[in-house]
């Protein structure tokens, strides 16, 4: 049984990925007091641990830095886990430094795979092929500190217990790109490796009127539901989630005042 992790919790921000051969292990290495994480590379089961395995001649881990935890995902035989490996910091918003996914990795805890049937082992390398794409995905965008898929105005409305939950409790669903990705996690009550991303589009710049300095920032959010390219998604479906849905909002600041402005697109 895992430990339940304490309310408002902070999100891990740098990490240390230890790729062991029967296991991946998660260390926070941003000043955090807490536990690592152990992923097992046969069933993509986890647990928490409170040191790193010992290395050895025949246990020489391949170590690398990770920015985030995207999430599992698991297909017929074997889990992936999904972790940020490059970022890049884009502005802020609200004063919270917003960051774009430059590269993303995906390891297999396939391990399994080793007693499953020919059949399985192909359709396997199918899935893993398209799950590559994932990759490749552009524009994705995370904070540690701050709900990126609320609008300004639905942050505002936010009671005091709600604030006090953990990011991706906040969040929109519709708009949480990895939502599925991170029910492994979610179960397992691993909230400070919970990071949620959404797809879309983030600027933020400085002008100037005058004297006065404008802080404007534009952000897209895209909705999970309904993707799809042009030729082959449009309209709605039977509950009523519409192609390609993007809600882009613009928010403006000067001497103290805050102005936002949303509009949705569809196809």
């Amino acid at each position: 049984m895992m430990e339940r992790a304490e309310s408002g919790q902070k999100l891990y921000t740098r990490m240390r990925l230890w790729e062991f051969p029967d296991q991946f292990v998660v260390e926070p290495t941003d000043g955090s007091s807490g536990s690592a994480l152990a992923i097992s590379r046969a069933d993509g089961s986890m647990n928490l641990i409170h040191e790193v395995p010992e290395c050895s001649i025949l246990r020489v881990p391949k170590i690398r830095t990770i920015f985030g935890v995207v999430g599992v995902l698991k297909l017929l035989a074997g889990s992936y886990l999904i972790v940020i490996t490059e970022r890049e910091c884009v502005g802020s918003y609200l004063g919270h430094p917003i960051y774009k996914v430059a590269s993303l990795k995906i390891l297999p805890c396939d391990h399994s795979l080793n007693n499953s049937s020919a059949e399985q082992k192909k359709v396997e390398a199918e899935f893993s092929c398209l799950l590559k794409l994932a990759e490749r995905t552009p524009g994705l965008y995370f904070s540690y500190d701050t709900n990126l898929t609320l609008s300004v105005q639905r942050l505002n409305t936010l009671g005091d217990e709600s604030k006090l939950l953990p990011l991706w409790r906040q969040a929109e669903p519709r708009f949480l790109w990895n939502n599925y990705l991170m029910e492994a996690l979610i179960d397992n009550k691993l909230d400070p490796f919970l990071l949620p991303v959404i797809q879309g589009s983030f600027h933020h710049f400085q002008t100037a009127i005058g004297r006065d300095i404008i802080d404007v920032t534009l952000i897209a959010r895209r909705c999970t539901r309904r993707n799809g390219t042009r030729m082959w998604r449009r309209g709605a479906d039977s509950d009523g989630y519409v192609a390609n849905f993007v809600e882009t909002e613009q928010v403006v600041q000067m001497n103290g005042f805050m102005a936002s402005f949303v509009q949705v697109t569809f196809l």
